[in-house]
């Protein structure tokens, strides 16, 4: 199969079979050197360096939006995930007798901002996942006229389950409640229209599939929802005219960026804005049928040898680019180092080994890697 993402696009260490994108990304080449033009400039001529990047950043913002079927005006460019959550979970007017309604197997990023509402009388409840996934009928059997947010990843960290967002989003607005995702482990991989599946919000870092920077995010928010999202962590841009230093009465940003707060991570913004780029001219389409092929592969050349892949690969629209697989006889943190010692990057934890191919990655380096199991 041809890659969609030519591989002379990164600069993956010779002999290194790099499958570890739910961990980190690997920046493309093109990233790699916007950056050191940008670290260049900056060192050489300080302020005038960097003044371009920041003019940029309403370019930036676009090109993030855009890639999620959004617009400009309801980014927010922020460090991480949680921070993104929490601007939701913090600004939107929850207390004693609302309720949230999560999976148990959300990452952290996902979880602290929503579980940090119970000190305010909020309820949040867990939906018990793996054993019982947040389907649609899952969904309405948990769901009540005081659930006001549904927050769910998009894709699970641990197992690579795809969520249906379209339908979870129609069971959530049905009951009256926000629908609100953590896209980290599936956008870069796979196509999003925010306006198609209906969500209220979607935020990611862009460290792993999005193949950027550590350290920075966006929030997208439905701007019909941006006055229900109060501003709970102000900075000095966070109002209409941030150059009109002492006028403290000011409102606040008439859009996104509000959010913000202070002086936000211009490099980590032109690494998003560079990779998506890359991305979006390979085609996420194709990279979205490269990298579900990759782990069928996989999965099969596995499920002969007698390994357990976990999760539900039962369906095309529930894969993602995530694999863990184990087998009872064998210790996956020995096996990790093992791999690894073989120059074979993957992420290895107590209940197995994660592969995540990207765009890039082979039908050979799956074989290389079945190989080094036997």
């Amino acid at each position: 199969m041809t890659a969609p993402l030519a591989r002379d696009a990164f600069a993956v260490a010779p002999g290194l079979i790099y499958v570890n994108h739910a961990a980190a990304g690997v920046l493309p080449v093109a990233t790699r050197d916007a950056l050191h033009a940008m670290i260049d400039d900056h060192a050489a001529r300080g302020v005038l360096g960097t003044a371009s990047r920041e003019l940029s950043l309403p370019a930036y913002r676009r090109r993030i939006a855009e890639f999620v079927g959004g617009r400009g005006d309801e980014i927010a460019l922020l460090r991480n995930t949680g921070d993104c959550a929490t601007v939701l979970a913090q600004g939107l007017d929850l207390g004693p007798g609302d309720e949230v309604i999560i999976g148990a197997n959300e990452f952290g990023s996902n979880a602290y901002p929503w579980l940090a509402l119970r000190a305010r009388g909020v309820t949040v409840t867990l939906i018990d996942a793996p054993r019982e996934r947040m389907t649609p009928d899952v969904l309405r059997g948990y769901i009540s006229p005081r659930t006001k947010v549904v927050a769910v990843s998009w894709v699970t960290f641990d197992d690579g389950y795809r969520h249906d967002l379209a339908a979870l989003t129609e069971v959530a607005h049905a009951r009256g409640a926000l629908f609100v995702v953590d896209v980290m482990q599936g956008l870069g991989a796979f196509p999003l229209d925010v306006n198609a599946t209906g969500v209220d919000a979607v935020y990611a870092g862009g460290a792993k599939w999005l193949m950027a920077l550590q350290g920075v995010s966006f929030l997208w928010l439905r701007a019909a929802l941006l006055d229900r999202v109060a501003l709970r962590l102000p900075g000095w841009r966070s109002v209409a005219d941030m150059w009109d230093f002492l006028d403290y009465a000011q409102r606040p940003a008439p859009n996104a960026t509000r959010y913000e707060g202070g002086t936000v991570n211009i490099i980590g913004a032109l690494s998003l804005a560079t990779s998506i780029d890359v991305l979006a001219a390979a085609g996420i389409e194709r990279i979205a049928a490269h990298v579900l092929a990759l782990t069928d592969q996989l999965a099969d050349g596995l499920q002969s040898r007698g390994w357990t892949v976990l999760g539900d690969r039962s369906r095309d629209d529930v894969k993602s680019g995530i694999l863990t697989f184990r087998r009872d006889d064998v210790d996956p943190i020995a096996l990790g180092k093992r791999l690894g010692a073989a120059g074979i990057c993957a992420t290895y934890r107590a209940n197995g080994i994660r592969i995540a191919p990207h765009g890039y990655n082979t039908g050979d380096e799956i074989n290389a890697i079945l190989d080094a199991l036997d």
